[in-house]
């Protein structure tokens, strides 16, 4: 196997590529993911990158620490050890980077499942799925607005996922749990409202913030399941979301 990568994107499909030739489900998840879908990139949603996320299935999570080592990464053997079946991590040493794998669903500050969502041979997560692990954080970041921007400055919001955000899938999934539907709508909002921020011809932008307001009519307009409606009534006075501990290197 080549050795890693200087280059983020050129080291995370080196990674794909290998894990296509070992018939292994390795999907690209974060600002990475984005980008490669990504035909064109105006200069003001270009970014740099510094870490690389996967999501496996679960139950995978042996045959990508396998692969990872191969490829050159340092597992952390003691994280790995205790969170293996949810979340593992690994680390390139020479370029000082990180390498995060999430085992059968995202879990940060809300629980995004993948279920039977990572198709064998894909590159990434869905689309629905890369921008709900993107905007499942509480305390959102420019950089997380700007890969959001970049997703929909290049995909139609749709119920179906062939090159498109599943609005459907979105919307399934705050329906069912008032926390997730709090955040992911207050994001989209945060989203919409800094999209002035970034120099875009203004055709560009307007299909953009047509195409965020489509994600949240299809989440507002979703039927809520009954423990939905029950949580919706304590609404803010209780913490909705996690705090997760970040990872000392």
């Amino acid at each position: 196997m080549t050795a890693i990568l200087p280059g983020v994107v050129d080291e995370a499909e080196r990674l794909l590529d290998q894990a296509q030739r070992d018939a292994a489900t390795l999907a690209l998840l974060g600002g990475v993911a984005i980008r490669l879908h990504a035909t064109e990139v105006p200069p003001s949603l270009d970014r740099e990158y510094k870490d690389i996320d996967f999501a496996v299935p679960k139950g995978r999570g042996s045959h990508v620490d396998k692969l990872l080592r191969a490829a050159g990464y340092e597992p952390e053997t003691m994280f790995n050890a205790m969170n293996g079946k949810e979340r593992m991590l690994f680390l390139d040493n020479q370029h000082g980077r990180q390498v995060d794998v999430f085992v059968g669903s995202f879990r940060m500050c809300h629980e995004i499942p993948f279920g039977d969502r990572l198709a064998p041979g894909a590159r990434t997560v869905p689309l629905a799925e890369l921008l709900l692990t993107k905007l499942q954080i509480i305390e959102l970041n420019e950089k997380d607005v700007r890969d959001t921007v970049l997703l929909f400055h290049g995909h139609e919001v749709a119920d179906h996922d062939e090159d498109a955000v599943n609005g459907a899938r979105v919307a399934e999934l705050c329906a069912g749990d008032w926390g997730l539907w709090r955040t992911i709508t207050g994001n989209l909002d945060r989203c919409r409202q800094h999209l002035n921020d970034y120099e875009l011809p203004e055709p560009d932008r307007e299909r953009i913030h047509g195409r965020l307001d489509a994600v949240l009519e299809r989440i507002e307009q979703a039927p809520k399941s009954r423990g939905w409606k029950l949580r919706a009534k304590i609404g803010e006075r209780k913490r909705w979301y996690d705090l997760p501990e970040e990872v000392e290197q």
